[in-house]
């Protein structure tokens, strides 16, 4: 049974996982003026592998065929085609695109988890969707450029939300094993670093040690690693465990609205009228697919009857 105080720690899992996510992209766009992108994908996953290897030695012991396959297919998918598959996309499509065809994400998983587990979407949850959306929208498109389709990329972004969304049940099945998070976590690392291999191979993606040697470039990279990619999937793992699939996905609407205040701050870009409306209508969408009002209610209630 899950208590409101671990609801509580879920719902702070998810925003840090968000918050750190959603600086990731000026990051890696620092980084991708010197590196190939599958370079700094892969780099940071095997720092993220390492420092779970020292933070949790150990393992989760002997598993069936049948869990060994669900933690490669997390692996595959919530690893390495969703970076991939958004690096590729944004080859070919606008990453204004991008940002609103991800946004799709926490609908997919709703779709998707009520078949499964046979539960009824809620009209909050698509109320919710279509303010989170909008407002998504009108931050991509602040700078007053408009929606312009690019087939083969946008197709791409539309797959990023689809193998997350695979990668989405695959963990919470696992998590419902029982595993510890960190061990889980790196063992879904491990697959995910053996499947992209292959594909830093077919790149050629060789790394420069002296230009990663570089101050910036080592504590940009260390910060991908650890922080961005062992930390948030833990965080993010932990979320899904006590929220379930739909309730943690919902943040997602929160990451473009988080990537707009790290360029302001770090980049120095300018923060549009626009932008900020849709940064509103976004919030707004969060709390209202979410319940935020029901949920605030239930734990005040909680507390109430345990004084009693």
């Amino acid at each position: 049974m899950i208590i409101p105080s671990d609801r509580v720690k879920g719902h702070a899992a998810a925003a840090f996982t968000v918050l750190v996510w959603g600086s990731t992209f000026v990051s890696t766009k620092v980084l991708l003026v010197n590196f190939a992108p599958v370079e700094i994908i892969l780099l940071r996953f095997i720092i993220g592998f390492v420092f779970l290897c020292l933070a949790a030695p150990g393992g989760i012991g002997k598993v069936d065929r049948k869990t060994e396959a669900l933690f490669a297919l997390a692996g595959l998918c919530g690893v390495t085609l969703n970076y991939l598959l958004e690096t590729y996309a944004l080859q070919y499509t606008k990453a204004s695109n991008l940002a609103v065809i991800v946004s799709v994400t926490p609908l997919i998983v709703g779709i998707t988890a009520s078949i499964i587990y046979r539960e009824r979407i809620k009209a909050n949850f698509i109320v919710g969707f279509l303010l989170s959306v909008t407002g998504i929208f009108l931050i991509s498109f602040a700078d007053g450029s408009e929606f312009s389709f690019h087939l083969r990329g946008d197709m791409l972004g539309l797959s990023v939300s689809v193998v997350w969304t695979v990668y989405t049940v695959a963990s919470e099945k696992l998590s419902k094993k029982g595993y510890n998070v960190i061990h889980m976590t790196r063992r879904i690392f491990f697959y995910g670093i053996l499947f992209m291999i292959p594909f830093a191979i077919r790149e050629h993606a060789v790394p420069n040690f002296e230009q990663w040697a570089e101050p910036r470039n080592l504590l940009l990279l260390l910060y991908l690693g650890i922080a961005a990619c062992a930390l948030s999937y833990i965080t993010w793992n932990y979320a899904v465990r006590v929220l379930g699939p739909i309730r943690s996905n919902l943040y997602f609407y929160a990451s473009p609205l988080i990537t707009v205040l790290f360029s302001v701050l770090i980049l120095n870009e300018v923060l549009s009228p626009r932008a900020l409306v849709g940064m509103m209508f976004t919030l707004l969408g969060v709390g209202v697919s979410g319940d935020l009002i029901g949920n605030i209610r239930t734990m005040i209630d909680e507390k109430k009857r345990r004084k009693r």
